[in-house]
């Protein structure tokens, strides 16, 4: 045997015993054995390497649930990044020297300014000059090419900026009314358009037909960036400690193909987990709805396409949606609350329920694992019904339990029939930190204890996996925000949170449960060695200092994948 042995560390195990060890060995890609020193040294035999961690921490190989990591790596590749400019000017720098590179009349387009993906702690309001530059600016930078700097969803309404040369492509002229549906066309004093869009100009779930216009007739979704993009996008949550993913929202099946190639070209440094959508909507390129029996041959085709056989590349079942996210007022409440221009709402419906109780069926009746996104009262409500009129637990015959995702409202009657019904449930606590200020706003503030309240689902008995939604975000600020609950003004939320080795468990034991995943999650004899070594211990260190944890390693399978021990 030539294992490699790691010694002098705090091996977080997360076993069902809750080991604490002080060395792990692994070799061929699997763990050989976890304990005491001299115990691992003395059953893998001489030989092989062993590293001294000098105390560092070691936990299993981090579980995201919900990352959206192809959605947002293939969009974001392309882009000129200023997430971090500060200033109108350094805007204008940055796609002058992109403007260097590609032929005239080539589209440059760029992220939003801030922190992705709610904006909270930054936006475009915190450059020098509280907003966006206008067409003036961007054109005595660029002269000779559109240029679009985007506004990315769940904000709404957001602000998005364009160059001359983009309004004419896009026929946006003096003519243009000042308001189409809920955009805003910014004007100057003569009545030229100052290049500026205001309102529901969000990359999707836009829910304008003037702006997702506007969106279909720029490059925004661009084949190339798929691979090189998710490829990235990998390496950023790698460093962040994650092993294994979960893409199970708005995953067209075409989108699976490539995760497929690039698991057959050796390119992926995940594992990944898919379930295709059976119905995707509130992009701009969403074909139109289908009808009844398409929808049906969708889910035939998903059932199809099960394989839980491969080590690195997965698909599991069928994910089914009504609603979207909170900003534009799309999800579906009982009670009415106002939407983003103070309209009253109780939300939209873009899947009929016909579709829903037609994938319930199907499901059951062919054991295919169903993934239910849900969130807002009305709609939750709805689908319990309909999952308890089956007069039995919903679950696939070798045991997998079907999955809620998101699970924004929760409260004490909800989370019982879920308990009852032996659902599993994905989440994040980015909703309640991202979403609390939204939700007291437009919901009320009584609905603020029952957003993500994971002790409630830890009490019931519910296995959660917890994920960052959308795009890779920092584990451990997560674990803490499961910890002391938050919102992102600072204030504490009105939730309880949970003891350190639950929220752990969210991202390791739990969340193998969640993707009924054998073999990852925790540390143990004949699990794969996806390992991370971070510089403290999260079971033990305070709260404050939990999202300030810095990831030295990541391994995959047995091999480095980030960072390095020296």
């Amino acid at each position: 045997m030539t294992a490699t042995v790691w010694t002098n560390a705090t091996v977080v195990t997360c076993d069902p015993q809750n080991t604490v060890a002080d060395a792990v060995a692994f070799d061929g890609g699997r763990i050989v054995a976890v304990g005491r020193e001299d115990e691992v040294r003395s059953s893998v035999g001489p030989g092989g390497e062993v590293v001294d961690l000098d105390g560092a921490t070691v936990l299993p190989g981090l579980i995201d649930t919900h990352p959206h990591l192809m959605h947002f790596g293939a969009l974001a590749e392309p882009l000129v990044d200023i997430t971090d400019a500060t200033s109108q000017r350094e805007i204008a720098g940055r796609v002058a020297r992109r403007a260097a590179e590609v032929p005239a009349g080539e589209w440059i387009m760029t992220t939003p300014v801030g922190e992705p993906h709610y904006f909270l702690r930054r936006s475009y309001r915190d450059l020098a000059e509280g907003t966006l530059p206008d067409r003036t600016t961007l054109d005595r930078a660029v002269p000779r090419h559109p240029v679009f700097i985007q506004a990315w969803a769940p904000v709404t309404p957001n602000l998005c900026a364009m160059n001359s040369m983009a309004l004419e492509r896009l026929g946006i002229t003096r003519d243009t009314p000042d308001r189409v549906e809920n955009v805003w066309v910014e004007k100057d004093e003569i009545g030229e358009p100052t290049g500026r869009l205001r309102g529901s100009v969000t990359n999707y779930y836009s829910d304008s037909e003037f702006m997702n216009d506007l969106l279909r007739r720029m490059p925004v979704l661009q084949g190339d960036a798929l691979v090189p993009g998710t490829e990235r996008a990998m390496q950023t949550a790698n460093q962040l400690g994650v092993t294994t993913i979960y893409e199970g929202h708005l995953m067209a099946f075409s989108l699976i193909e490539v995760y497929r190639w690039m698991r057959n070209e050796g390119r992926l440094t995940t594992r990944v987990l898919c379930s295709p959508e059976a119905e995707t909507f509130g992009v701009p390129w969403s074909e139109p709805p289908l009808d009844l029996d398409d929808y049906v041959a969708r889910l035939a085709r998903a059932e199809a396409l099960v394989d839980h056989s491969d080590e690195m590349f997965r698909i599991d079942g069928v994910t089914v949606s009504r609603y979207g996210p909170c900003g534009p007022g799309f999800i579906l409440m009982r009670d009415p609350y106002l939407g983003p221009y103070g309209e009253v709402t109780t939300g939209r419906s873009f899947v009929s329920p016909d579709k829903i109780e037609a994938a319930i069926r199907h499901c059951d009746q062919h054991d295919l694992r169903l993934n239910v996104v849900t969130a807002g009262t009305a709609e939750g409500d709805h689908l319990l019904d309909q999952l308890e009129a089956l007069k039995h637990r919903p679950a696939t015959t070798d045991g997998r339990s079907w999955v809620l995702q998101n699970f924004y409202f929760a409260d004490p009657d909800r989370v019982r029939r879920v308990a009852a019904l032996g659902l599993a449930v994905t989440t994040s606590m980015s909703f309640s930190w991202g979403k609390g200020e939204l939700v007291r706003q437009r919901f009320g503030e009584h609905l603020l204890e029952d957003l993500i309240p994971l002790a409630r689902l830890a009490e019931a008995g519910i296995h959660v996996g917890c994920g960052t939604d959308w795009g890779p975000k920092n584990v451990f600020e997560q674990i803490a925000l499961a910890v002391e609950p938050r919102y992102a003004d600072g204030g504490p939320a009105k939730t309880d949170g949970v003891n350190p080795r639950q929220a752990l468990a969210h991202w390791t034991d739990q969340a193998a449960h969640v993707l009924a995943w054998e073999g990852i999650g925790s540390l143990q004899p004949g699990h794969h060695a996806d390992l991370v070594v971070v510089d403290r211990n999260p079971l033990r260190c305070r709260v404050e200092e939990l999202a300030e944890t810095q990831v030295i390693a990541t391994v995959l399978a047995g091999e480095i994948v980030a960072g390095q021990l020296t």
